[in-house]
């Protein structure tokens, strides 16, 4: 069964830019990962939302945890420049006051929240 993780992140007004930029140079280290099937990094549009929320969609939980738990996780979280360590991970674990060189983050906190795809729709003949 596929799974859905979307990551709720708390980011400040004018980072938004950097947040673009952080998440497009990572996007080609998921192409190849057992499992994945997609990623969308979605900007609020409404004036009470102020959450951005990192959707990725895998073909099952085993997949993401295999993921979460591997180097491909901890690359995908470290820090522009910095030694590998994460500096925000799909965990629901922000980055705030973490330790690790490289640029300051741009999360100030994020939450994890986790779901099994019941019903799915997709464009006809799909």
């Amino acid at each position: 069964m596929a799974v859905v993780k979307i990551n709720a992140l708390e980011i400040p007004p004018n980072a938004g830019d950097e947040i673009v930029k952080r998440f497009s140079d990572r996007m080609s280290s998921l192409s190849d990962v057992k499992g994945f099937l997609g990623f969308e990094l979605l900007r609020p549009t409404a004036e009470t939302e102020t959450r951005w929320f990192v959707y990725t969609r895998w073909s099952d939980q085993e997949s993401y945890d295999e993921w979460r738990d591997g180097d491909g996780a901890r690359a995908a979280h470290a820090r522009p420049g910095g030694d590998g360590e994460r500096a925000t991970g799909n965990t629901g674990e922000g980055e705030a006051g973490d330790e690790s060189p490289g640029p300051p983050p741009v999360s100030m906190g994020a939450t994890l929240l986790e779901f099994e795809v019941e019903v799915e729709a997709g464009p006809s003949g799909v």
